[in-house]
């Protein structure tokens, strides 16, 4: 197993305890120098809040623990293809990569045709992709 692929599957335990919370199963972890300093899951049924995205979550705590607004050392590593609103914080973070498991048809970031992340960001795509597909087809199927 490859760096990628471990830190990826720290996310899916992210996005399963979110799943458990009846929460849409998303993980996100933040890594700096091989350590993690951040994780999360959706939390916006909890909080009630529509902002309360495992990448939002998760980049508000590395902020904290690196004390400072921008991440250009760190790398995210989240469980399905970043929204419009959460590339925008990624891509004011700075941060230096992000690697994503499943891609996002309908609210990724990729549909937007202006870049979004900072220029020097490297997007690395399809990491653990099946086993988020299965952990997200699984929730919306006990749904309907």
């Amino acid at each position: 197993m490859n760096k990628d692929e471990y830190f990826m599957k720290i996310a899916l335990q992210e996005a399963a305890l979110a799943a458990e919370k009846h929460e849409v199963p998303i993980g996100a972890v933040i890594v700096c120098s091989d350590q993690i300093i951040a994780k999360a899951h959706n939390q916006t049924e909890m909080l009630n809040d529509i902002t309360a995205h495992a990448e939002m979550l998760a980049l508000t705590a590395a902020m904290e623990a690196m004390s400072s607004k921008y991440l250009p050392d760190c790398c995210l590593y989240v469980t399905l293809e970043p929204c419009v609103m959460c590339s925008g914080a990624i891509g004011l973070s700075q941060i230096k990569r992000v690697v994503y498991a499943a891609k996002d048809s309908k609210r990724g970031y990729t549909r937007c045709q202006i870049p979004i992340f900072h220029k020097q960001t490297e997007v690395i795509r399809g990491v653990c992709e099946q086993e988020a597909v299965q952990i997200l087809q699984t929730f919306f199927k006990a749904r309907r």
